[in-house]
């Protein structure tokens, strides 16, 4: 079976599970959605959805104009509990202050010119061209789309620019937003790290490692 076959049945395992595969970060606006995905970095969407819902919602935060206007260290307590969290407010503040001197305050759509905006590489910049505008340019390689497609043989590197690449010449592009959403489904509920559930998954047969776990 080829890879691009392999993947074609990956795809249709998992859309049947899945169904129409959406974000997990909550928002209500294009720049919410990428401040979400700029703290989600080294942490859960569950805490990044709870620590937006108190800034966006509760405290009202939730535009580049009020970000530029407060100190960094207020950022830096607005978003403590996601991680890393001041070179994440450093980025917040500086990306506010691109996008009102250089885009009108609005998020741009354009991949290269969401590359110009602080601490936005290719993960964050597909994920929202995506979500917001359904253009795909590329496919979003977070750690559990690394895992997964490497436990189940589509690549052999750790790079997520490898990965992303190798992907995309294997996955037909009107799915190259859902396989992402797909492979981080997946990866929540049965291929977990710390504790894959190999019995249990849809994905065993093509995974070398589940096959040695289910001949045990």
């Amino acid at each position: 079976m080829t890879k691009k076959q392999k993947i074609k049945k990956i795809i249709a395992i998992l859309h049947k599970k899945f169904g129409d595969p959406k974000c997990a970060l909550k928002y209500k606006t294009p720049f919410e959605l990428l401040i979400a995905v700029s703290l989600s970095a080294q942490c859960t969407d569950k805490m990044v959805n709870i620590v937006t819902e108190k800034m966006f919602r509760k405290e009202k935060i939730n535009t580049p104009e009020q970000f530029v206007n407060m100190e960094l260290e207020e950022i830096e307590n607005l978003v403590k509990s996601t991680g890393f969290y001041r070179n994440k407010a450093k980025n917040i503040k500086k990306t506010s202050q691109i996008l009102l001197e250089k885009y009108d305050g609005k998020v741009p759509q354009e991949m290269k010119e969401l590359l110009t905006l602080a601490g936005v590489g290719r993960k964050t910049a597909n994920v929202v061209r995506g979500e917001i505008w359904g253009q795909a340019e590329g496919i979003t390689v977070d750690t559990h789309v690394k895992r997964l497609t490497n436990l189940i043989g589509l690549v052999k590197s750790e790079n997520p620019i490898i990965i992303e690449r190798e992907l995309m010449g294997m996955t037909p592009k009107e799915y190259w937003i859902d396989i992402s959403h797909y492979l981080i489904l997946q990866g929540r509920d049965v291929c977990v790290a710390r504790r894959p559930q190999c019995k249990r998954c849809e994905l065993n047969i093509f995974c070398n490692f589940g096959r040695k776990k289910l001949k045990k």
